[in-house]
Formats: structure tokens, C-alpha cells, sequence
């Protein structure tokens, strides 16, 4: 069995040590936060000042594909995230009456939690595994490898001291500063895709009063009109997010900091109408994030590895959008790749070869998705911004016809299938929405609807240049906390 060292404490580091512990390796894991996340889920959220995962305090949710592995691999996690408050929505509920079954619905569901409950859960399981360690405070300072070529990796270093491994798994995030690790250990930089998305979030946290239950079935999907959009987040203990969302060059973004404007542009569309209308409390001012891009950035280029011994999971290896909320799930398939094939010879150049050829095949086409996702929606926030260039006819057409799929399955319980196994990373957009079927369907939908316009929700821009000009520029309210949700 393999001694596998982690870089990293978050999801994707604490989810590798312990599918690897599970599976009989023993893994350290090696965190630069001196802290470990507790069961005070609120305090643990709003209060624990994370600079380095500025992502903690943004809306999660745990997708099909992420919700299976922990079901499959993982049962006691699962079990202990529900404990604390995750709740389940599978997406046919959307409907009055579930359609009839067919295989695969049963992924179809959402996990619905804060990621702090997913961490806490996560740590727990952890803590109870004889042949893993999480040290915490120790941050890696630098890889210990032999020469060559394509050097092999032996081990780390941190403050403390060496340690040797088997295998060194990079779950150092977007900001964990592998490269200059590789650089220090002699390997020649890997190639890095980046796509940005010129898109910025500003998201506030509420909690549903008691005896609301957990809040309104509908609307709850993501609505958005040329400029701007909203969407909302159910969560745990009766917890939900709101987002607003708008171009980086949208003149108007700055004013949604304020606490009433933001409000004000939320009830502006039907989701965030319909959860605000219920009189939930506020528990945080306006959290702002921007500078977002997609980043595909494996130790490897056009040559292959750069390196042997090592691998990168989580966002050091494939860093997406949150639009499409797929980070944790090709975390945990990354994390269970690196578990399942640990027993074998880490140290081989065929280690480091296997795994980014099956990084390749498995992960990249959902980054490759997520990218030309957010490049359409990022076109058109910017051209209703008027911070875009002009407008295309070709991809007007096909920014219709995605919209028209997703308004059609709304209605249709086939289509909603199919856009659910995509969202859920069952199924390719392309196989899936290429169905015959269900293109005869979006299409008999459109066909009834000949003067239908997508991305017309919410506010005109004069209506939303109104609204945000009136930002008083309120104090943000510290947020309401306490020892338990």
C-alpha cells in the first residue's frame, strides 16, 4: 500500500486521505490554516476568516455525479452531512407528478448544503481513520525530488521538516502556488488554459423563518435577462443564498455592494422575489466575487507529465466557474481516481501518463462545457451592459436555441430530464440534447411560440439603471451568528 501526502486541507484534500485511507494507504494531509472545521456551522461559516478559499462563504451545491460518489464510496459522510442539515431535492419534483422512472433518475438530485457542512462532515470521517493525519499549520514549502527530465517527486517539505511519500497529490486550490513548487523541484512548467469569464457575483445569506418549511418549489431555477440575473441557493437549516450576478464591465455592478439595493435587484426577478417574500432574516451583508476564470492547469503540457510522483486534483487541476457548480464533483472524481490506483507504482512515468490521459477523457470535456457556457452568458451580459462588442446573428441564434431548451423543460418533463443528466454530469450535452426526441420536442416548443425572446426576466435597463442608482451606500450589518444553526 502507498504513504500518500496531501497539499492541501480543503474538500478535494480531505476527500483524497480518506478514500485512500478507506481503500488501506495511509495519507497525511498537510493544510496551511491552523484551524480544522467544527459542528458550530454558523460560526464556522461567517466567522473563520479564509483568505486563501475565498469561495467558502459563496453558495455550494453538490451535483448528482458528487452526491454518488459519496453515496458509493463514502456512506457514513453522506449520512453525517444530512445530520447536520443538508437537505435532498431531486429534480423531477420540479413537476406536480414525478414523471414515471427510468434508470438513472436516482442521481438526479441535488445535495443542498453550505460547504462548511460538506468540510465538517468530511473532517469527521477523517479524524476516525487510523492511517490518516491532517497537520494542520504546516504549510508546503517545497517538493523533495530527484533529477531528470520528467524529475520524480519523494516527498515534501514544510516548516517542520521532510516527509517522504509515495505519492504527492496536489489539493492546493487556485491559489496554492504548485507552480513555483514545480519550478523549486526542477520541473518544467505545465501548460495552462484559462478562459475568463468577465462575470462578477455578489450573493447574501438569509434563513427562512420557522414553520416556512423549506421554502417555495418554485421558481428556483437561475433566472437572468440581457444584463443581469438572479439565482437562489437552497441550503441547510433552512439557510439559502441569493445571487445577483452581472458583467465586470456593467457600470451598475458596484452599487449591488449596498444592502438594499441588493435586495431591491433580487426581488426584481421571480426567484428572488419568491424567497425574500417570505420574510427571511438576514445572516450577512452583500459578499462580492469577482476575477473569475476557468482554468485547466495539470502538471503536464503537449509533452506529457512534467513530473512523476505526482498528481493535482480539485481546483490545482481543473479550477471552473461557479455557474454550473461542478468543482466539487470533479473534485471527488479526481480524489477516487487517485484512491483506486494508489496500490500501483506511483513513482512510474505510467502513473503520471494514466492519470492525465484519464484526466483528459473524463474531466476536461465538463471544463471544456463549462467554458463555452460562460462565454455565452458573459456575451450577452456585456452586450446588454453595452460593455460588449457587436452583436453576431450566429450566436444569437444558438444563445436562443440553449434558452429555448431550458424554458422548454420547464414544461416538458423529457426535456428536464435530459438538461437534469447534463447538469448532474450523467450524460454529455451533446449526446444528451442531440436526442431526437428531445430536439423534436424544444422544437415544437419554439414553433408555438414564434415571437418568443430569451433572457427577457426581470428588469429593463432603464428599470435596473433606475434601481441601482438609488444605493445609499447603507453600513453592512455584521452577520447574526451563533454557536448553532
Amino acid at each position: 500500500m502507498a504513504h500518500v501526502l496531501v497539499i492541501g486541507g480543503g474538500v478535494a484534500g480531505l476527500a483524497t486521505a480518506l478514500l485512500a485511507a478507506r481503500r488501506g494507504h495511509t495519507a497525511e494531509v498537510f493544510e496551511r490554516d491552523t484551524r480544522a472545521p467544527g459542528t458550530a456551522l454558523d460560526r464556522d461559516f461567517f466567522d473563520w476568516r479564509r483568505p486563501g478559499v475565498p469561495q467558502a462563504v459563496q453558495p455550494h451545491v453538490l451535483l448528482g455525479a458528487a452526491r454518488a460518489v459519496l453515496r458509493a464510496e463514502l456512506p457514513d459522510v453522506h449520512a453525517e452531512m444530512l445530520r447536520l442539515g443538508a437537505t435532498e431535492r431531486h429534480e423531477l419534483d420540479w413537476f406536480d407528478a414525478r414523471p414515471p422512472a427510468r434508470p438513472g433518475d436516482e442521481d438526479l438530485v441535488l445535495l443542498q448544503a453550505r460547504r462548511i457542512v460538506l468540510e465538517s462532515a468530511l473532517t469527521t470521517a477523517l479524524r476516525a481513520e487510523p492511517g490518516a493525519v491532517v497537520r494542520y499549520g504546516e504549510p508546503v514549502t517545497g517538493l523533495t525530488a530527484d533529477g531528470g527530465a520528467e524529475p520524480r517527486v519523494t516527498g515534501l517539505s514544510t516548516p517542520s521538516g521532510r516527509y517522504a511519500g509515495d505519492l504527492v497529490v496536489d489539493a492546493g486550490g487556485r491559489r496554492g502556488g504548485s507552480d513555483s513548487l514545480l519550478a523549486g523541484a526542477g520541473c518544467r512548467p505545465g501548460a495552462v488554459e484559462r478562459h475568463r469569464t468577465g462575470l462578477a457575483y455578489f450573493c447574501r445569506w438569509y434563513r427562512l423563518p420557522r414553520g416556512t418549511g423549506e421554502g417555495p418549489r418554485r421558481p428556483w431555477t437561475v433566472t437572468g435577462g440581457a444584463f443581469a440575473g438572479c439565482a437562489v441557493f437552497p441550503s441547510d437549516n433552512r439557510a439559502f443564498a441569493v445571487t445577483v450576478f452581472a458583467h465586470t464591465g456593467d457600470p451598475t455592478r458596484g452599487a449591488l455592494r449596498d444592502p438594499a439595493v441588493f435586495e431591491a435587484a433580487a426581488r426584481s426577478f421571480p426567484p428572488g422575489a419568491a424567497w425574500l417574500g417570505l420574510g427571511a432574516e438576514p445572516l450577512s451583508g452583500v459578499l462580492a466575487m469577482a476575477g473569475l476564470d476557468n482554468r485547466w492547469s495539470p502538471p503536464a503540457d503537449g509533452r506529457g507529465p512534467v513530473v512523476n510522483g505526482l498528481v493535482a486534483v480539485g481546483d490545482a487541476l481543473a479550477h471552473t466557474n461557479p455557474t454550473l457548480g461542478q468543482g466539487t464533483s470533479l473534485a471527488l472524481w479526481a480524489a477516487d481516481r487517485v484512491a483506486r490506483t494508489a496500490h500501483r507504482d506511483t513513482a512510474s512515468p505510467g502513473f503520471a501518463a494514466g492519470y492525465h490521459a484519464w484526466a483528459l477523457r473524463t474531466l476536461k470535456p465538463w471544463f471544456d462545457y463549462q467554458a463555452g457556457a460562460d462565454a455565452a452568458v458573459g456575451e450577452r451580459l456585456a452586450a446588454g451592459a453595452g460593455a460588449g462588442g457587436p452583436d453576431r446573428a450566429d450566436r444569437a441564434d444558438r444563445a436562443r436555441s440553449a434558452a429555448a431548451l431550458f424554458e422548454c423543460a420547464l414544461e416538458d418533463p423529457e426535456v428536464m430530464r435530459a438538461r437534469a443528466r447534463v447538469r448532474h454530469l450523467a450524460e454529455p450535452p451533446g449526446r444528451a440534447y442531440a436526442d431526437p426526441a428531445v430536439r423534436t420536442r424544444v422544437a415544437r416548443w419554439l414553433a408555438a411560440r414564434p415571437g418568443w425572446t430569451p433572457h427577457t426576466v426581470g428588469p429593463d435597463r432603464p428599470q435596473w439603471e433606475k434601481l441601482t442608482a438609488s444605493a445609499t451606500h447603507t453600513p453592512q450589518p455584521p452577520p447574526r451568528t451563533s454557536a448553532r444553526s
